[in-house]
């Protein structure tokens, strides 16, 4: 059992664990509205703009969840509403506004140098950058964003299967969607310190689709992913510890095991 309860004897290593399982179930809990809404781009493009944020935030020395946080959530409502007047499509304006902010980082780091928060831990993610804020930070945040979900369920599901008819019904969706996008650009937020920019949309679709591959409704779905996603976090952690690889990466690929047993388990299904 050493190999267990050995990494549990460093601090850094249980501030990591916290994080990871609770970005983890975050990451579970939002992906499960990416994956149906067909999303998946969007997660990816939000970790471009985050590290765009993180870049700038970091040269110029300002904190980086509040540079982050309002990039993020900005960035997120503003490709809600863009894509909401259908001139375009999402995935269009997604590119555009996204890579930019990418390069606005890009640019300024080339200007004025090196980040003083570390951007390998950033794209990567580490434990080793894990502090108290982090935990704390990450675990409001999942614990806000259940609250949440579980005020505004039904129309939340509504909105999730027939948007055009939750509409027609009186459903808010407009401002259902603005408050999807902000609750992606803080599950993005928060999960990068553990998983990283690179691996950030991984997270936020295997846990919902290995839910999918198993049931029909949409409950079961909301808590299967987001258990998987927190049991993927603290397994992909501790396996990072063992092996010495990026967390980021071991957690991605324990969260991808699950789905290939999954997908396996649901073809053997009479």
């Amino acid at each position: 059992m050493d190999w267990l309860t050995g990494p549990l004897e460093y601090g850094f290593f249980r501030h990591g664990l916290v994080v990871a399982v609770a970005a983890g179930a975050l990451c579970g809990l939002i992906g499960t509205f990416v994956v149906l809404r067909g999303m998946s781009y969007l997660g990816h493009g939000l970790s471009h703009s985050v590290f765009g944020a993180a870049a700038v935030g970091s040269a110029v020395g300002a904190n980086y969840y509040a540079t982050a946080g309002v990039w993020s959530v900005a960035t997120a409502v503003i490709i809600g509403r863009i894509s909401r007047h259908r001139v375009l499509r999402p995935d269009a304006v997604i590119g555009v506004v996204t890579t930019a902010s990418f390069a606005v980082g890009v640019a300024t780091l080339a200007r004025w140098g090196q980040a003083r928060r570390s951007l390998d831990a950033v794209l990567f993610g580490s434990i080793l950058g894990v502090s108290t804020t982090d935990v704390i930070v990450v675990v409001v945040l999942a614990t806000g964003t259940a609250l949440v979900v579980a005020a505004r369920y039904r129309d939340l599901l509504f909105t999730a299967f027939d948007p055009e008819v939750a509409r027609v019904a009186g459903v808010p969706t407009g401002r259902l969607d603005d408050l999807l996008m902000v609750l992606l650009g803080l599950a993005v937020l928060g999960t990068m310190q553990v998983v990283g920019a690179v691996l950030v949309s991984a997270m936020l679709v295997i846990p919902a689709a290995t839910a999918r591959l198993l049931t029909h409704r949409f409950g079961f779905m909301l808590v299967g992913s987001t258990a998987f996603g927190a049991l993927a976090g603290g397994t992909g952690l501790m396996t990072a510890y063992h092996l010495d690889v990026p967390s980021g990466a071991a957690i991605t690929l324990v969260a991808a095991a699950g789905f290939v047993a999954a997908a396996l388990a649901s073809r053997l299904r009479p």
